[in-house]
């Protein structure tokens, strides 16, 4: 059987990922083991970082959208807003809702209004 040297390969495979690993710290940019270990965590990391943002990102909408009800009436809560909101039949979700209260506070008034 023939020897087949994969050097060529071996070498652009590692550069890949050392590259890809240039700003981590210490070893982890330099080494190849250690770097192949760090960029297979930080690719878990980044998917898990992407799941992670979508509830972040809801809870900061239901932060805004509570500060603001608490603006206009310091007796309405976000817990009690939302199932009025479901009874009056308004389809806004979090996120609109949010930036309607931080960019344009009077539009946001009068829902606050007809939901009551």
């Amino acid at each position: 059987m023939t020897r087949v040297k994969n050097s060529p390969v071996k070498r652009a495979r590692h550069k890949k990922v050392l590259a890809r690993t240039s700003g981590f710290r210490m070893t982890k940019n330099r080494l190849w083991k250690v770097a192949h270990e760090a960029y297979l965590h930080a690719l878990d990391y980044s998917f898990q970082g992407r799941k992670d943002r979508k509830s972040d990102f809801r809870a900061l909408w239901i932060l805004r959208l509570n500060a603001a009800l608490r603006a206009i009436d310091p007796a309405l809560t976000y817990s009690r807003f939302i199932p009025l909101l479901k009874t009056k039949q308004i389809t806004l979700n979090r996120k609109v809702l949010a930036d309607i209260a931080t960019s344009d506070p009077e539009t946001f008034a009068k829902i606050v209004e007809k939901v009551r």
